[in-house]
C-alpha cells in the first residue's frame, strides 16, 4: 500500500484526508501545514512540518496531494510536488459516482455524493466538492473548484481557475471563462467572459477581476 502526504491541514485538508481514508488505498496519511506546531496532535493525522519542507518526505511518502482552495496556489504546489518526484493521485470518495468514460487529470478530487457523468473532462487540480454534479460532456479547466451542491448541465465549458459557489446552477451548453467567480446560489443561463464575478438569479456580472 502507498503513503499519502497532503499539503494543507485546514478544513479542506481534513475532508480530503477522510476521503483518502475511505478509499482504503493508503497505508498511512500525514499532512503538512505552516501552522504545524499548533495543529499537530489536534487532528487524527500527524501534521509533520511546514509546506516548504515537502521535499524532505519524498523517500517516505510515495504520493502527495494539495488541499488548498486558492486555485493558483493549488496548481503551483502541484507543480512543486511533481518536480520533487511525488506521484500526484486523483482522489475519489467511494460515495461519489464517476462515469467510467469521464476523464480526470492528476490532482483532481471528487468528494462524497458528487457526480461526474459520461465523457466529462476535469482539468488538473480541479475539485468537485460534496454533492456537486458535473453532467455529461462537460469540459472543466485546470484548478477549477465546483463547490458543494453546485450543478452543471451537460456540455458546460469552464476555463482555468474558476470558482463556482455553493448551490449554484449552470444550464446546459453554457461557456464560463477563466478566473470567474460564480456566487452561491446563482443561476447561470448565459455565457460568462474571463475574470468576471456573477451573482443572482439569473446570474449577472458585478465586477471584473484580475486574471
Amino acid at each position: 500500500m502507498n503513503q499519502l502526504l497532503i499539503l494543507g491541514a485546514g478544513g479542506h485538508g481534513k475532508v480530503m484526508a477522510e476521503a483518502a481514508e475511505a478509499q482504503g488505498a493508503w497505508q498511512h496519511i500525514a499532512l503538512l501545514d505552516d501552522r504545524y506546531a499548533l495543529l499537530d496532535g489536534t487532528l487524527r493525522w500527524p501534521v509533520l512540518a511546514s509546506i516548504e519542507r515537502a521535499g524532505h518526505f519524498v523517500s517516505e511518502y510515495s504520493h502527495a496531494a494539495v488541499a488548498v482552495g486558492d486555485s493558483k496556489r493549488r496548481l503551483e504546489w502541484l507543480d512543486m510536488l511533481a518536480g520533487l518526484g511525488f506521484c500526484i493521485p486523483t482522489l475519489i470518495h467511494p460515495a461519489a459516482w464517476v462515469s467510467p468514460s469521464a476523464s480526470l487529470a492528476e490532482g483532481c478530487v471528487v468528494m462524497a455524493n458528487a457526480t461526474v457523468q459520461a465523457d466529462a473532462r476535469l482539468g488538473r487540480g480541479s475539485i468537485v466538492n460534496t454533492g456537486a454534479s458535473v453532467d455529461h460532456d462537460c469540459s472543466i479547466g485546470d484548478g477549477v473548484h465546483i463547490c458543494p451542491g453546485a450543478s452543471l448541465g451537460g456540455e458546460v465549458i469552464i476555463g482555468h481557475g474558476s470558482w463556482l459557489g455553493i448551490g449554484c446552477s449552470v444550464i446546459q451548453g453554457v461557456r464560463i471563462g477563466s478566473h470567474v467567480t460564480v456566487g452561491a446560489g446563482a443561476a447561470v443561463i448565459s455565457d460568462i467572459g474571463d475574470a468576471m464575478t456573477v451573482v443572482g438569479v439569473p446570474a449577472r456580472g458585478i465586477s471584473r477581476g484580475m486574471e
